[in-house]
């Protein structure tokens, strides 16, 4: 049996929640073959960062060649990626390989933590979101790579806009942290997708951002179009905001096997 495989490129989470260790469970969960790149470590637990360490660029081009020029992609997803000069790199490994893309531009943790340089930004508007087939900010995200403040459904068209004009082919605009609804919009520029889900009475929800975009990686691995992946990517996190649990003593993750239990 030969399953897709999909590479993720992103921070390791040493309590398991998100980052590389959310992706690969997203990616076994949804029957596709996960791979990775490790691009930092974090310390990291229910109640914030404590700390993250870069690699080497060396080490991170060493991984993602390793992985792609033997095995194959079908599909990569990007994380956290820290600093400027990792960045750049993975921007210029991802524009050599012919896979879709799907970028989680990570600047901060559930928790408010940083997880990206402040110098970094300016590459990841002009060097890595022009590689990405999806680009799946949430709000604080388009704010800071931007300057567009969304408020409400409307701000979410203007934030799509915004993140467009860097370069991506498709934009989907997280609303996670609107009041009401979990209401998100993919758009190309010209045809619009609304999705919508009752907001969960759960606060276990660290791992959404990386889980929904490894998920449309994984959809995108399959073939699906952008517009079915993110439809899939998007049930399968609401049920694994759904089965959320609590862990240690703060935010705890999402559950990435609630289709198995």
């Amino acid at each position: 049996m030969n399953l897709p495989n999909v590479l993720t490129v992103a921070g390791s989470d040493s309590g398991g929640g998100a980052g590389i260790q959310a992706d690969l469970k997203t990616m076994l969960a949804l029957r596709t073959h996960g791979m990775s790149v490790i691009a930092a470590v974090t310390a990291q637990n229910s109640l914030g960062v404590q700390g993250y360490w870069e690699l080497p660029v060396e080490a991170v081009r060493a991984q993602y060649r390793s992985v792609v020029d033997d095995i194959g992609v079908q599909a990569v997803k990007t994380g956290m990626l820290a600093s400027a000069v990792l960045v750049e790199t993975v921007a210029e490994l991802l524009a050599k390989t012919p896979a879709p893309v799907v970028v989680d531009p990570v600047g901060v943790s559930k928790h408010g933590d940083s997880l990206l340089a402040a110098s970094a930004l300016d590459s990841v508007r002009k060097a890595l979101l022009p590689t990405a087939t999806v680009a799946t900010p949430n709000l604080d995200e388009v704010a800071q790579l931007t300057g567009v403040e969304a408020t409400d459904e409307r701000g979410l068209q203007r934030a799509a806009e915004a993140i467009l004009a860097l370069g991506p082919r498709w934009a989907l605009i997280k609303g996670g942290h609107l009041a009401g609804d979990a209401v998100d919009l993919l758009t190309d520029g010209t045809e619009n997708h609304w999705f919508r889900a009752p907001r969960l009475d759960n606060r276990h929800t660290h791992g959404t951002g990386c889980t929904l975009a490894s998920a449309v990686a994984a959809g995108l691995a399959k073939g699906l179009t952008v517009p079915e992946a993110v439809a899939a990517g998007k049930e399968y996190v609401t049920g694994a905001i759904a089965a959320g649990f609590a862990l240690g003593q703060g935010i705890g993750p999402v559950d990435h096997g609630w289709r198995f239990r």
